[in-house]
């Protein structure tokens, strides 16, 4: 498959800007058992301990709580990665139709997703050489462009607060505290 350009990637910007902020949705759900592998999920158990259950987050008790979970714009992945089956090449667990701009969402803001609670972390979420083999050279650019990063295209780190259970269709908003 061919990569897109950053031309048609500068292009997709206005789209994901219009990625709604009060609430939204999940679009997709991805468990990584191992390296390179990728499950779909029509739901998932977060938890505190363990992450996304069953995914390689927990592996060998390595995983830092700062990216216990990652969460990517589902109009970002659907500009870089062209189709829905290659979202989930992208390696995050949830994609959501959400702004996930970090003047929407700062670390320290708390979402409810599903029964579960998350806090987006601090922890960059940048693309690496793996999502430029996927997608492309300019999508890594593009996701690290000053523009990427505002609207944190690739997506955000976030850990689990509080167990629960996420589902594709779900709401996704910002908890009231």
């Amino acid at each position: 498959m061919e990569h897109v350009d950053r031309e048609a990637l500068e292009e997709g910007l206005e789209e994901i800007r219009r990625s709604p902020r009060e609430s939204g949705t999940v679009e997709l759900i991805v468990r990584r058992p191992l390296e390179e592998e990728r499950e779909v999920l029509d739901e998932a158990e977060l938890d505190p301990e363990q992450g996304v259950v069953g995914d390689r987050w927990h592996a060998g008790g390595t995983g830092k709580r700062e990216r216990q979970l990652t969460l990517m714009n589902a109009r970002a992945a659907a500009l870089i990665a062209q189709t829905r089956e290659r979202w989930p090449l992208a390696g995050d667990q949830l994609y959501v139709d959400l702004d996930l701009s970090g003047a929407h969402l700062p670390p320290g803001t708390r979402l409810e997703v599903g029964s579960a609670v998350v806090e987006v972390t601090p922890e960059p979420h940048t693309g690496c050489g793996k999502f430029s083999r996927r997608f492309g050279v300019d999508a890594l650019k593009f996701v690290n462009s000053q523009s990427g990063r505002e609207l944190n295209a690739r997506g955000i780190n976030a850990r689990i607060v509080t167990a629960g259970t996420v589902r594709t269709g779900d709401v996704i908003r910002k908890t009231a505290t």
